[in-house]
Parts: structure tokens; sequence; C-alpha cells
């Protein structure tokens, strides 16, 4: 009986670090959900509000991909002409949030979102602001 606690305890901590491979479906034109554990710049709401991320001329998802791939945890999951996805995932749990990014004229859409949980304590904000740091940093943004 005194092992049924623990037993518990571990298959939930495992499960969260088990969330395996997973196809993903782009959610960039997408606002968040009502859980707070997602930023985007598409949205209105101010705690889900990123604000507008402008480019500077010529600036190519490879450019954007350089910076994005500074950020902690970060490796691309997908990539096209204007379309980048970046996965995030934090060191001591292995959860994996979504970093979406798109090129729409002078304009980088961002979306960042945990895949599971219901708070994620503000990480996806934080990487959003660590992300425009570093696009600027690289003078890619204007």
């Amino acid at each position: 009986m005194r092992g049924y606690p623990l037993l518990i305890l571990t298959t939930l901590l495992l499960s969260g670090c088990s969330q395996g491979e997973r196809t993903m479906t782009s959610k960039i034109n997408q606002g968040c959900s009502d859980k707070p554990n997602c930023v985007s710049t598409l949205e209105s709401r101010e705690d889900y509000k990123l604000e507008p991320y402008v480019l500077r001329a010529e600036v190519n998802i490879e450019q954007i991909e350089h910076a994005a791939l500074q950020l902690p945890g970060a490796k691309t999951a997908e990539k096209s002409d204007d379309y980048l996805r970046i996965e995030c995932t934090s060191k001591i749990m292995r959860f994996v949030d979504d970093l979406e990014l798109k090129i729409d004229g002078n304009q980088l859409m961002v979306r960042s979102e945990s895949r599971v949980g219901y708070s994620d304590f503000g990480v996806n904000r934080k990487r959003a602001e660590q992300l425009r740091t570093l696009l600027s940093q690289a003078n890619l943004l204007q």
C-alpha cells in the first residue's frame, strides 16, 4: 500500500515526459484558446497578444531560423519558403512547445503554444520576447 502513491506519482511524471512523435498541423493562422499557455501576433486579447514583429526588407526564413535556433531547447521541426515551426523542449520535464513563424509581407507572424498542460507560467511569452531580442540583435527587425 505504501508503494502505491509512489507508483502513481512516477506514472504521472513519466507520462509528461513521453509525448512521443506527434504530427502537428499548423495553427499559425489561429488565435489562442482560453487556456493561458499561448501567445500570438494575431490575438487581440491582452493576455495572449504579442506586438507585431516588423521585418526589414529582404529578410528570409533562413535568417529567422538562424535566430530562432538560439532559443533554449529549440530545433527545426518543419520549414518551407515562408513558414517555420520550431519545437522548444524544456530541460527538466522535456515538455514540448511549438513556436510557429510565418513571413507575411513585412511582418512576421508569431505563435507560441504549449502542447500539454493548462498554464505555461509565462514561458511562451518569454520565448516570444527572447525571439524578438534575437531578431533585433541580428538586425532583422525595423
